[in-house]
């Protein structure tokens, strides 16, 4: 009896020396890689669209599992987008300056220092402006600056020896629109016109209307000149579009 005794006792005895081999070896086990997420930009960077660089991805080796997804989420984060900022548009061109006046203007002339002779004056069907002192004085074909000579000289003409004179407009002549319109007539001229913008003040095509081109007639002092224009073209003041009808 003693002698069995004392085997068991040594059998769990060698038992429980390898119990705890075994959870030493498992707590003495090399941890696996920590995953650390990089920095991500600031909220400026994020907001003006400052260039990031992000750091590369430090690759260890794993053993896979959770561990490994979750380094493989943190290396795979989008970089900031750039963000674009619009040019500002440029102003409208005006061409005053190079515009030959005719009947149906309307303009402004500044004589400084006389208030008698300032004052808004509108071309006649004779092409022509009427002013105090100096009577009719052609205007038609003339440029805003052409004409502001030409009243000074006449001014200067035994009136006033030194005139200082400005002439702008302050109303064009209206253009006319005919045709499948809703609404054909005359319209007041707005400056940078196109012949899309001029049937929409007339109200839009008519259901019969040809859509794609229409007629405009151009009349300058060497006489009139007639085209089959697209919608986008350009209109000066005192040009008539014609928009036809279509056969189908």
């Amino acid at each position: 009896m003693p002698v069995a005794r004392a085997f068991r006792w040594s059998i769990l005895a060698a038992s429980l020396a390898a119990s705890a081999a075994l959870a030493l070896g498992g707590c003495m086990q090399t941890a696996g890689p920590v995953a650390v997420m990089p920095p991500r930009p600031d909220l400026d960077s994020m907001a003006y669209g400052q260039p990031y660089s992000a750091p590369q991805p430090v690759v260890v080796a794993d053993g896979g599992g959770a561990i490994g997804a979750l380094r493989n989420s943190f290396a795979s984060s989008p970089a900031p987008m750039p963000v674009g900022y619009a040019a500002p548009m440029a102003a409208p061109v005006r061409y005053d300056s190079s515009y030959h006046l005719d009947a149906g203007d309307r303009l402004r002339v500044v004589v400084y220092g006389q208030e008698g002779l300032t004052n808004s004056y509108a071309i006649d069907a004779g092409g022509s402006i009427t002013m105090p002192l100096i009577g009719a004085v052609p205007a038609r074909g003339r440029t805003t600056a052409g004409l502001a000579g030409e009243i000074a000289a006449r001014l200067r003409n035994g009136y006033i020896r030194e005139p200082s004179v400005a002439v702008e407009i302050e109303a064009y002549r209206p253009f006319f629109i005919l045709g499948e319109v809703l609404a054909p007539g005359q319209y007041p001229y707005v400056p940078n016109m196109t012949v899309e913008s001029a049937v929409a003040i007339a109200g839009g095509f008519s259901p019969r209307a040809k859509r794609d081109v229409v007629t405009v007639t151009h009349t300058e002092a060497g006489g009139a000149m007639r085209a089959v224009v697209p919608l986008g073209t350009p209109l000066a003041p005192g040009d008539t579009v014609f928009v036809g009808e279509r056969w189908f």
